[in-house]
């Protein structure tokens, strides 16, 4: 029997039928009698954002003197707000008194901090807080939808799209086999958003599925939709009975008159669910905080309310968000808080309108940037991963390729705005020199 071993971290990267280990005994061979997951069998070889990670990693081995700017992950570089940080301070030193310590808290989330956020962003929406869900950040609401809907759903995405609405839907069993020669998950409906369509698919051909992952403004494209456009997606929806998982979670870039909320559109209550998030308003992606709304008019095609079984799912799998952090999300939320995490969202626009004007003035399609932190830019006759390491080598500078996002990437980076001044201003001079 092994009773100590050690495990490369290389293995990870190299899947193999059994594992080789270092014991008491000696070197062997151990594998359990259980069958991997066949859904995650599936999956592409790794997920995007890590073998991002991973070659700036390496790129950065090779060139350890490098000055290496990071526009590729979306994370956010500004400190929070002063008011905000001490509110979570406050919360953390009351925790070491009797009259400060608090233990569980409702898995629905804190009460004020989900009347705060209705009155903050759903206002005359007809949204209550007891439809409102705090969790721990939109990506891990992501999978508790997918729980909530099952295997056996069919499913829309935009394309090119976030990619945690495919894989999770790999993982969940909707997504049939992938097709080596078109990149697409033969489950799955892909809805083409490019310039040629204003970043909106045609509805009159897409095929019907139980549930529309959309995303405005889009990652990546930046895209934020009309609100003739949602309530496009709206009726269509609501003619195929269908429901639409909508993502807001850059929402507070819109600049224009796009809606914020899906619920801004007559009828949505009735075929939506909304997820937002106070990562990339609030520079919440390391304290982690975002919420879910489920209306209770949404019901399923026997009458139930979706309501009650999201509950149920939360309440299994979820022992709700941190204490502090949503002590966080309230401080978030007061007058000045408010008016400082907008200040923050002002900058990273700022910074996104830097990289567009560079773009531009070089003679490149570049869309986004205005109503989202992301800037999305397209380079004809390229594979998106050539041009990401071209730039990588050429002017140490991080981005995401295209087709990370969906087929409908290729050909495109997309470039992030979440950075210090200083290297956005750094990296459109590096870049200028590069394309000019």
């Amino acid at each position: 029997m092994y009773k100590m071993f050690s495990i490369s971290t290389s293995l990870f990267l190299k899947p193999r039928a059994s594992l080789k280990v270092q014991g008491d005994e000696g070197i062997g061979y151990y594998s359990t009698r259980v069958a991997r997951n066949p859904n995650l069998e599936k999956l592409q070889t790794n997920y995007l954002f890590p073998e991002i990670i991973d070659r700036e990693v390496k790129h950065m081995e090779k060139y350890p003197n490098a000055k290496v700017i990071s526009l590729g992950i979306g994370d956010t570089t500004q400190p929070l707000p002063q008011p905000v940080a001490l509110s979570m301070s406050n919360y953390a030193r009351a925790l070491s008194t009797h009259q400060g310590y608090t233990g569980y808290g409702l898995e629905q989330g804190n009460k004020d901090l989900r009347k705060e956020i209705v009155e903050t962003f759903y206002k005359d929406l007809s949204v209550e807080e007891t439809e409102i869900f705090v969790s721990d950040g939109a990506q891990c609401d992501l999978s508790r939808v997918q729980l909530l809907l099952g295997s056996n759903v069919s499913i829309a995405v935009q394309d090119p799209s976030f990619p945690g609405y495919i894989d999770s839907s790999v993982i969940m069993g909707q997504s049939g086999e992938l097709r080596n020669e078109s990149g697409k998950y033969g489950n799955i409906k892909y809805m083409k958003c490019s310039p040629e369509n204003d970043f909106f698919p045609d509805l009159s051909k897409t095929a019907r599925t139980d549930v529309i992952f959309f995303c405005s403004p889009n990652n990546p494209s930046g895209h934020a939709a009309s609100r003739a456009q949602l309530q496009q997606l709206v009726e269509f929806a609501q003619l195929n009975g269908s429901i639409i998982v909508y993502d807001s979670a850059y929402a507070a870039y819109v600049s224009d008159s796009s809606p914020k909320s899906i619920y801004e559109i007559p009828g949505s209550r009735k075929v939506a669910i909304e997820i937002s998030s106070f990562s990339k308003m609030a520079g919440f992606t390391g304290v982690r905080l975002g919420w879910t709304v489920v209306p209770k008019e949404l019901l399923y095609s026997n009458g139930f309310p979706v309501i009650l079984d999201f509950n149920r799912v939360i309440c299994t799998t979820f022992n709700g968000a941190s204490n502090i952090a949503q002590a966080g999300g309230l401080a978030c939320l007061s007058p000045e808080g408010f008016k400082e995490i907008m200040s923050k969202v002002d900058y990273y626009k700022e910074n996104a309108k830097i990289l567009v004007d560079t773009f531009a003035s070089l003679g490149f399609r570049v869309y986004g940037g205005s109503n989202a932190p992301y800037v999305w830019v397209h380079f004809p006759h390229s594979r998106s991963w050539d041009v990401f390491n071209w730039i990588l080598e050429k002017t140490h500078i991080i981005t995401v390729p295209g087709i990370g996002f969906g087929p409908g990437g290729e050909g495109y980076i997309r470039i992030s705005g979440f950075g210090r001044r200083e290297s956005i201003l750094e990296a459109s001079k590096r870049l200028t020199t590069l394309l000019c």
